[in-house]
Order: structure tokens, then C-alpha cells, then sequence
């Protein structure tokens, strides 16, 4: 059950531009910077939506405060974590904007009218279906490599525009019509790969994606309540990859690569037990799961804007072993 805590009982009746989305789960100190952030957003019209998954009472009382008497923003509370994908569709369905905005709650605009441009960037362009930022590290501005989901060929290119398949979730913009066409996030990921799962859909339907180099948020990196690689990220990771290869028309001997490189990886950094229980939960996820296979317009666009850019396997494994080796540096 989700009831609302503070803010505005509802958004505006009338249109407006952008629903702002913010996911909240302690971090309070972070995250209400967050909501300053999106409050301070100048040039278009928005709402902005917190919705707490279960945060301590003391910082939930943060969130209050940070939205309280406002009519501009709203704090809903869910009675239990529903994890990324799920707490996403949730907040975004509260409003009706044009626009659907997703910034982390360890993560800030980097300017006020970084939200007016990607409302101008998804206006300008009919068949744009999603728009990423850029993600800066807070700390030091350089790009944050631990948000950088696109082909490592790509990275010099970082300040740029550029055709992808993706976005990543610590800063995007979703055109509403899309999101609605594509059903949202698909809420049995839980976390991790969702927004890769929904560009996917977007994408079969004549959606397009553009990263763009010169809309940044700026990105914490917060270590509370954060899903470790040495945790239950690298099982999500693993287990959600391999059941959306699945779930898109692949057939398991195709997928064999993936999993024995995800097998190897997970050997290599002591994760070899997580991995082979994401492997398991991804086949049993995947006799349940309506089967998807791309139309052939998004098989194209999946490899000129994707696959072309990328290494091959072996040499993305042997990259990982260099990096546990300690003889390059990670990326």
C-alpha cells in the first residue's frame, strides 16, 4: 500500500511538462539534496515525487520537512521496498506529465535548467522515446564509471550526443507516450538492467534513445543502503541479464556464452556461488516469462548503435582478468 506522507495531496489538474522521480530508502542527507535540486528546477513546468520504501523514522522526518506545505511536490511512503523497477512505476503513475524524469537520491542536476533541456530535447525530436544524461561523479567531476552503461568504445565520447540503447537510472527523462506504449519497467526485475528491459520495448515499437553529453547530474555515489558488487548487485546483474536474453527470443545455446563468461568473472572475484544462483533464477524466471523476440528494425538498430561498438567476449573477459590481475586499470 502506498499513502501519501506530505507535499501536494495530487499533482496539477492541467498539463504540465515533467514528473519528477525520486526513490528514497534512508541516504537522507542525500536525498533531500535531490529534491532541492529537482525544487530548483527553472524553465518548464514540473511536479516532483518522492516515494519512501522504508526508510528510518528519523530520516523519513528529513523527507517531511523537505516537502512539507509545498504544492509542487509530493512524499508517498510504500509499506515495503518494491525495488527499483516497481517503486519507479508506482511514483511515475502518481503523476500525468508530459515527461517522466528519473534522478537518484544520491544524485543532483548539475545546473537549473537541466530538466528544461531534456523536456527540449524529447519536444524537438517525435520519435525520441527516452533520453539519458551524463553522470559526473560528485566528488571528483570526472564521469562516474561505475553509471557508464554504454560500450566502453563510447566512453571518449562521454561529453557528447550519441544513438544508444539505453539510459541509466541515476539520470533520464522518459517521453510519457513511450512509457505508457512500452508498459513501464518490468517490476520482476526488481533491480538492476530495468531500464535496458524497457528501452528494449521501446525500442521494438520505433522508439529511439539518445545519450546526451551536455545534460549532466551529478552522482554521490552513496555508500549507505547501496547493493554491493560483492552483495546482491552482481546477483541481479547476472540473473536479470541473462533472463532479459532469454525473455528478447535468445535460445539457451545462445546465451551459453554470456553465462560462462558471468561463471568465470564471478569465480574470479568470489561471487562463483551468487552466479550459479542467478543462473538458476534466471531459468526459472524464464519458464514463466511471455517470450518477446525483436522485430527485425530493432535487431538493426540494437547493432549499429550497440553491438558495433562493443568488443568481442573474449576480449571483454580477458580485459576482467587483466583488471583482477591488477594490470588495468577498471572501468
Amino acid at each position: 500500500m502506498i499513502r501519501r506522507i506530505a507535499g501536494a495531496v495530487r499533482p496539477p489538474d492541467g498539463p504540465y511538462d515533467a514528473d519528477i522521480v525520486i526513490l528514497a530508502l534512508d541516504r537522507a542527507e542525500e536525498t533531500v539534496a535531490a529534491i532541492r535540486s529537482a525544487l530548483a528546477q527553472t524553465g518548464v513546468s514540473r511536479h516532483v515525487t518522492v516515494l519512501d520504501q522504508g526508510s528510518l523514522a528519523e530520516n523519513l522526518v528529513c523527507l517531511e520537512m523537505a516537502v512539507a506545505g509545498r504544492t509542487d511536490a509530493t512524499l508517498l511512503r510504500s509499506d515495503r521496498n518494491l525495488g527499483v523497477a516497481e517503486g519507479r512505476n508506482r511514483a511515475s503513475a502518481f503523476g500525468h506529465g508530459r515527461m517522466i524524469v528519473g534522478l537518484d537520491n544520491d544524485a543532483a542536476f548539475a545546473t537549473e535548467d537541466t530538466l528544461a533541456g531534456l523536456v527540449v530535447a524529447l519536444d524537438r525530436t517525435p520519435n525520441l522515446g527516452a533520453v539519458a544524461c551524463r553522470i559526473l561523479n560528485d566528488s571528483t567531476g570526472t564521469d562516474d564509471l561505475t553509471s557508464w552503461g554504454y560500450p566502453r568504445a563510447l566512453l571518449p565520447h562521454a561529453a557528447e550526443r550519441f544513438m544508444t540503447t539505453t539510459f541509466v537510472g541515476a539520470g533520464h527523462a522518459i517521453r510519457r507516450e513511450a512509457w505508457h506504449a512500452a508498459g513501464g519497467y518490468d517490476p520482476v526485475l526488481f533491480f538492476c538492467w530495468e531500464e535496458y528491459d524497457f528501452c528494449l520495448r521501446a525500442i521494438a515499437l520505433g522508439w529511439r534513445v539518445q545519450y546526451r553529453g551536455d545534460l549532466v547530474v551529478r552522482h554521490k555515489v552513496a555508500a549507505e543502503r547501496r547493493v554491493g558488487w560483492s552483495g546482491d548487485r552482481w546477483f541481479y546483474f547476472v540473473r536479470n541479464r541473462v533472463f532479459i536474453g532469454r525473455k528478447y527470443g535468445a535460445g539457451w545455446l545462445a546465451l551459453v556464452p554470456r553465462m560462462a563468461g558471468y561463471l568465470l568473472k564471478g569465480a574470479l572475484n568470489g561471487l562463483a556461488l551468487k552466479t550459479i544462483r542467478a543462473l538458476v533464477a534466471a531459468m526459472r524466471m524464464s519458464r514463466e516469462a511471455e517470450r518477446r523476440p525483436l522485430p527485425a528494425q530493432a535487431v538493426a538498430y540494437l547493432g549499429h548503435h550497440d553491438t558495433a561498438h562493443r568488443e568481442s567476449l573474449i576480449r571483454r573477459l580477458r580485459t576482467d582478468i587483466a583488471v583482477r590481475l591488477g594490470s588495468e586499470p577498471a572501468l
